[in-house]
């Protein structure tokens, strides 16, 4: 079976910004760890291009929507996840008709099983969120306006007549999947939500709408188009063949892990297995929800004007160090906060001094003291076995934190942890002293501490791959690896603590700073 991964599918409603890209890169580093465990993997990401906020948004910028989509997903969405080395094996666009014809035949089975009756509904609506707002989910402004309490924005008042799921049948099903699988949904607060709100009773969903055209027609009433929320969800089935491709379907779907913002955890964890019920298909094994981007104590969005641009941070920092930091500042399914200040001082002090500064130590030891040709080790003892116990127990909390728990900022502390390890190692074994010494055993012991520094640097090179690619294959070339062990992404997590795999006689050279030192801070 494949590892089958997924963000979010975004709206086109606006290019993206550094909540959408956190989300993003997670993912990539999931997909990324699960390749080197040795899985078969599919990484899909993609845009959601239907529904009234994009026909709203094309029409105020004089286009028709198709052309606002098409620009959005292909001039800003797409470039940015290429510069931030996402390595998705799909980009699926809503408006694709290998989508929306079979969201069709879907919508026709709930139909034809009496899955879905007509109704009419009257209540506010956000068109941010493309919802109807219960009333504990308002606000009310300081004139009486109700606002949304996500978008602080008003809301419609709505009434139509709407095809409706009954989705209030679900209810009891639901509960009983959640408390069979307590991992469904993550990480425990979401957990809890979505428990509570299912036990308050569950109302039927309209998924049509017929005030805008802008959509998937439903396939037995032209006046109406699919809610673009069901037609969005159902893009983690079509992007891996249903109905179309039972082969490809059959060994990828369900999704083994959906990565979501919270804002969006009832769509997924509540409406999504729903209707997956509904129509007798298996439901996804895990609901893993990120918290809130904060930047000034306002959460990121594209409706205010907290939305950095991620090539802002990128121009400064770098992309690798861009994807390590939101990781490895912000615990995954809490909120964070971001900084300049805070992103300089853990570039500063971990990426530079600790992991840059051990690199660079080591190579240039070997350049200096052995002719650039990494040595044999023959003089092995406590320190050097602590240093091997070491990188075991990093490696397993790395995989067991990042590939089982999706932990991603305690598998970086992990790895980061084991960099102190190996720095502190150089420190008490001065190899620099060792080198001064004219004896054979001096000799052994500076061959000894020098392979020791760089098998375990071959090692850390492994592990923080998925993380930051590129920086580990630029340091892999240096350590000559891919000449003796082969391709960095061939590398497998759980061989990474076999000691002894970098070989002795492979050339070590030198190269660029990994982090080099920062500019002055620009102003964006």
């Amino acid at each position: 079976m494949t590892y089958y991964v997924t963000t979010p599918i975004y709206y086109v409603n606006d290019a993206p910004h550094l909540g959408h890209a956190y989300t993003t890169v997670a993912a990539d580093v999931l997909a990324r760890w699960h390749r080197q465990r040795g899985e078969d993997v599919w990484f899909l990401t993609g845009t959601d291009e239907h529904g009234e906020k994009i026909l709203r948004t094309a029409e105020a910028n004089g286009v028709p929507p198709q052309v606002w989509a098409d620009r959005l997903a292909e001039e800003s969405w797409k470039p940015l996840w290429q510069h931030l080395g996402i390595s998705h094996d799909d980009f699926i666009r809503t408006t694709q008709q290998r989508h929306t014809d079979r969201v069709r035949e879907f919508f026709q089975d709930l139909y034809d099983n009496g899955r879905i009756r007509k109704g009419s509904y009257e209540g506010p609506y956000c068109v941010a969120c493309e919802e109807y707002k219960l009333p504990g989910e308002l606000i009310e402004a300081a004139d009486g306006t109700l606002l949304c309490a996500i978008h602080k924005r008003p809301v419609d008042l709505l009434k139509e007549e709407n095809y409706f799921f009954k989705l209030s049948e679900y209810g009891e099903r639901l509960l009983a999947h959640y408390e069979a699988n307590p991992r469904f949904v993550q990480p425990e607060s979401a957990r809890n939500e979505v428990v509570n709100f299912v036990r308050g009773g569950l109302q039927d969903l309209s998924v049509s709408r017929s005030t805008f055209d802008w959509g998937v027609k439903i396939p037995w009433d032209d006046d109406h188009v699919i809610y673009v929320w069901a037609d969005a969800l159902l893009n983690y089935a079509t992007a891996v063949g249903y109905n179309e491709n039972p082969e490809k379907f059959e060994s990828t779907f369900p999704a083994d892990v959906h990565l979501v913002g919270k804002d969006i955890l009832r769509f997924h964890a509540i409406i999504w297995p729903a209707m997956l019920m509904a129509n007798g298909l298996p439901l996804p094994g895990r609901i893993a929800a990120n918290g809130w981007l904060m930047v000034g104590g306002e959460k990121m969005s594209k409706s205010n004007l907290t939305g950095i641009r991620p090539q802002d941070l990128t121009a400064h920092f770098g992309v690798d160090a861009y994807r390590w930091y939101f990781l490895r500042a912000i615990a995954f399914g809490q909120d964070g906060s971001f900084s300049w200040e805070d992103f300089t001082a853990r570039y500063t002090s971990e990426l530079a001094n600790d992991y840059g500064n051990l690199a660079s130590r080591v190579t240039v030891m070997i350049g200096r003291y052995c002719g650039g040709t990494l040595p044999e080790a023959t003089a092995a003892g406590e320190a050097e076995r602590a240093v091997r116990e070491g990188l075991a127990r990093t490696v397993a909390e790395a995989d067991r934190r990042i590939g089982d728990e999706l932990d991603f900022q305690g598998g970086i502390l992990a790895v980061f942890d084991f960099v102190k390890q190996v720095n502190g190692y150089l420190t008490e074994q001065e190899p620099w002293k060792v080198a001064k010494e004219d004896s054979p055993e001096a000799e052994a012991r500076l061959a000894t501490i020098l392979y020791t520094a760089a098998e375990s640097l071959r090692a850390i090179t492994v592990l923080l791959a998925p993380i930051m690619p590129e920086t580990s294959q630029q340091l892999w070339g240096s350590l000559g690896a891919e000449a003796s062990l082969g391709r960095l992404p061939d590398q497998r997590i759980q061989e990474t603590a076999d000691w002894g795999r970098l070989p002795a006689g492979t050339t070590v050279t030198k190269g660029a700073v990994l982090f080099p030192r920062l500019e002055e801070k620009p102003t964006v």
